[in-house]
């Protein structure tokens, strides 16, 4: 992005904001078109600044931002509206959301799917049940930043998995038959991989053996550092 170029009415989510100088803030947004970009809120944290209301974290906004280099300048942001905030365990689990974004995503990659994947998980948090929603975001995830999750396909065969058969999971490689001397190890159904592979998580099963697998990915990409979202969630029983 060159110095004088600036980007107008973009759609965006705050992931992240820490305090800068002063009255200042960093904040770190996810954007549909431009992908996870770090802007600094100059005079945000004055008592009458108009984005100090406006820049929280799970509501959509509009923002404008302009200049180059690693850091931009938040120039507006405006909230776009229709989402309620979200409390409880919604809350922790859209904390979790924006931790893997901000751990995994690149800066200034695009990927409007997964900001759709975001945008509509956070709508449904405070909906019920937050399992499925996290399993279908997670498996979203991984799947736009091309970590190619093999679901339907034997990983050594290239057979379709079947639904009867009990399969070991091996990273890069995808699903694998288990076989006499893999008892012990933790499989997966066929089934559930099926399940997942089509985004149904309304089997008990799929639910519990989909939460264990993708965990096993995540934790892999994200090269064994814990998630601090992860322990508060732990400690609250939620995830």
């Amino acid at each position: 992005m060159s110095q004088k170029q600036r980007i107008d009415q973009q759609p965006a989510f705050v992931l992240h904001t820490y305090p800068w100088r002063e009255t200042s803030l960093i904040v770190e947004i996810f954007s549909r078109d431009h992908g996870r970009v770090a802007l600094v809120a100059k005079g945000a944290r004055r008592p009458m600044s108009a984005l100090r209301g406006v820049i929280m974290a799970f509501q959509p906004l509009l923002m404008d931002w302009s200049g180059g280099g690693e850091v931009k300048t938040l120039v507006r942001a405006e909230w776009r509206g229709g989402q309620p905030l979200l409390t409880g365990r919604a809350l922790m689990c859209g904390y979790y959301l924006n931790e893997l974004l901000v751990r995994l995503t690149a800066r200034e990659d695009a990927h409007p799917a997964l900001f759709d994947a975001y945008a509509d998980a956070l709508s449904q948090l405070g909906r019920g049940d937050v399992a499925p929603i996290l399993r279908r975001f997670e498996l979203t995830l991984l799947r736009e930043l091309g970590y190619g999750v093999g679901l339907d396909i034997e990983g050594d065969s290239n057979r379709a998995v079947d639904p009867a058969q009990q399969y070991l999971y091996i990273i890069e490689k995808g699903p694998v038959r288990l076989a006499g001397d893999d008892e012990g190890l933790p499989g997966v159904s066929g089934q559930t991989l099926l399940d997942m592979a089509h985004g149904d998580f309304s089997r008990a099963e799929t639910l519990f053996q989909s939460k264990a697998l993708l965990r096993l990915l995540i934790n892999h990409y994200l090269g064994g550092q814990p998630l601090q979202s992860r322990r508060v969630l732990k400690e609250l029983q939620e995830l």
